[in-house]
């Protein structure tokens, strides 16, 4: 199987709610809240097997200094094939000259995966965020 990535916004809005769902996270709940928030946002990484979607990963940046990763995903089926791992890797060359590439996992279980990629703990920082949704796990 050969897995394709691109840098091209070109998913659409049901590849993008099926990804979400396989997952359980509660963004794909919001579709079209979700499709908005990704065509407009700074990069989306995607992973492809033919026309399926089978990963994402989400970047915001101020195209200077900071860049966040805030989404990476990968359908359960295709775990273990490290297209994560990939992901990952074109995010960093891709913001190599920035001072920071950040991120927030938000289950404690995947920061060693971060960690084997090149990514510290910040000794002293913790994750804040205000949540105005009733159901705030797997945002």
């Amino acid at each position: 199987m050969k897995i394709r990535y691109t840098w091209e916004k070109f998913f659409t809005q049901a590849q993008v709610e099926s990804l979400f769902l396989s997952v359980d996270w509660i963004s794909g709940r919001y579709p079209e809240r979700l499709y908005k928030a990704l065509m407009h946002s700074s990069a989306v990484l995607t992973a492809w097997d033919d026309d399926k979607l089978v990963g994402l990963a989400r970047v915001l940046d101020d195209s200077e200094m900071l860049a966040q990763i805030h989404y990476l995903l990968v359908e359960p089926g295709y775990h273990g094939q490290g297209i994560a791992s990939q992901l990952i890797e074109m995010i960093k060359e891709k913001y190599q000259d920035y001072f920071y590439i950040e991120g927030m996992p938000e289950d404690k279980a995947n920061v060693p995966f971060y960690v084997k990629h090149g990514f510290t703990v910040m000794e002293n920082g913790a994750a804040i965020q205000i949540c105005n949704l009733g159901d705030k796990s797997k945002l």
